[in-house]
């Protein structure tokens, strides 16, 4: 009876050998992860930039004096009088000249810095001591960079929407692949050009993540994965390569332009989210693989 009563006061050891209370699925909650992430500057600055651009669109716009008539302002001139037009067409064009660029770099960010930023720092196997598992540590990771990915597209059109249309107001939307939209109808489809936008940029969110848990540099992940990014796009124009084309993961990038045609195409739709997919659970998985078979030694 002596013997029980000092094993179950002194022995701190429960089932499976873990210690007593300790319950790996509530160690590093989500919401503690997106608070720590929300007061880093290189989130404010991202977020920040994301609300900053329309408006300096905006600016731009009024600032236009029409007057310059070379050749390289006569290719913009149909795409900058439909940005013109109203709230739904000026987001259209800030989504435009964001997609193949500064979203994939905001994405990586995101994805590339937050496990590569924390084994520079030295934390990550304070993290880990804690401890959580790591399986648990790259889910919640993860997950708060997407989020954040998500929340950046989300500023990016709400404010291209708002600042659109107070100052050009609520009008149809309009392209050169469709018929003129009624607003409602026009909403509806930039919604889901944002949706299909969201999945490929999974692609870059895989890639910069996996690259992020094999190396300890936060500047290398988030720019390997920009880089082989544009790889890909230059790969994707040159015509030689034929059918091998369709297996490049930004050969389907801008597939949204068919969701705004009259009809909607939606084929191209259908191949790329089945393709960025695919390449995301890839880079997912051997992001997994690889940090929970690594020594952390930072």
């Amino acid at each position: 009876m002596a013997g029980s009563s000092v094993g179950s006061t002194t022995d701190p050891v429960g089932p499976g050998g873990a210690a007593v209370g300790y319950r790996p699925s509530v160690t590093l909650p989500f919401r503690a992860e997106f608070r720590r992430q929300a007061s880093r500057r290189r989130t404010q600055l991202a977020l920040g930039f994301m609300v900053l651009l329309p408006l300096i669109i905006l600016v731009a716009f009024q600032f236009d004096s029409g007057n310059d008539g070379d050749n390289g302002r006569n290719e913009f001139a149909s795409l900058v009088d439909l940005a013109t037009s109203g709230g739904l067409n000026f987001t259209l064009f800030s989504i435009f000249v964001s997609a193949s660029f500064l979203l994939v770099v905001v994405v990586a960010l995101f994805c590339g810095d937050t496990v590569a930023s924390e084994a520079s720092w030295g934390s990550l196997r304070y993290l880990l001591a804690v401890p959580v598992p790591r399986a648990r540590l790259l889910t919640v990771k993860l997950v708060v960079a997407l989020a954040y990915s998500a929340l950046a597209l989300l500023l990016l059109a709400g404010t291209a929407l708002l600042a659109g249309t107070l100052r050009y107001g609520w009008s149809p939307l309009r392209s050169q692949v469709s018929a003129e939209l009624a607003p409602t109808d026009g909403l509806l489809r930039l919604l889901a050009v944002l949706g299909y936008l969201a999945v490929v940029l999974l692609v870059v969110a895989g890639l910069a993540f996996l690259l992020s848990v094999t190396t300890d540099a936060a500047l290398g992940a988030v720019g390997g994965a920009v880089l082989l990014w544009i790889l890909s796009s230059i790969l994707d124009q040159i015509t030689a390569l034929g059918a091998l084309r369709a297996f490049l993961p930004t050969h389907y990038a801008s597939a949204w332009l068919g969701l705004l045609s009259t009809p909607v195409q939606t084929d191209d739709v259908v191949r790329g989210t089945i393709s960025a997919v695919s390449y995301a659970t890839l880079f997912w998985g051997l992001a997994f693989w690889r940090f929970t078979r690594k020594d952390i030694t930072s």
